[in-house]
């Protein structure tokens, strides 16, 4: 007897998951770049052990919780993370410093060579997270 021929899923390669893009992602940048979305990333994850890494629009690095907390994107010149809203989120570090003019994202633009404030970025996502989980209160009329 014959075996039974095996189905097209079966041989097709496995789609990677986000956080296996980012790692390549990370890999295939092989610059400070890279090793600056590595360290950034395991700055969101030290911040928030429950955040979901995503891949969006093509090749973007998405942190989520409850909600975007912020997007990795990679340029020749910076690595930009930006905070979907990142209006709404107390940045008392002055880490902002980009994107500064809209009423709801803020990003945070790293060159070459930049310190990152692990501290302060923690705090950010962690106000972010805050920010996506909270509930919005029922509104009750004062009755008389």
């Amino acid at each position: 007897m014959k075996k039974a021929a095996t189905t097209k899923k079966e041989t097709e390669p496995k789609e990677p998951s986000p956080a296996e893009r980012i790692d390549a992602k990370i890999k295939e940048l092989g610059d400070w770049r890279g090793e600056t979305l590595a360290r950034v990333r395991a700055i969101i994850r030290e911040a928030d052990p429950d955040v979901e890494e995503t891949w969006k629009w093509r090749g973007v690095p998405v942190w989520e919780h409850a909600g975007i907390i912020c997007t990795g994107e990679t340029y020749k010149a910076v690595v930009k993370l930006t905070f979907a809203k990142g209006a709404s989120v107390e940045d008392p570090a002055g880490l902002f410093n980009s994107s500064l003019e809209g009423n709801t994202r803020r990003a945070i633009d790293i060159h070459e060579g930049e310190e990152i404030n692990e501290t302060a970025l923690k705090a950010l996502v962690q106000a972010a997270v805050a920010l996506n989980t909270a509930r919005k209160p029922a509104s009750k009329k004062a009755s008389g």
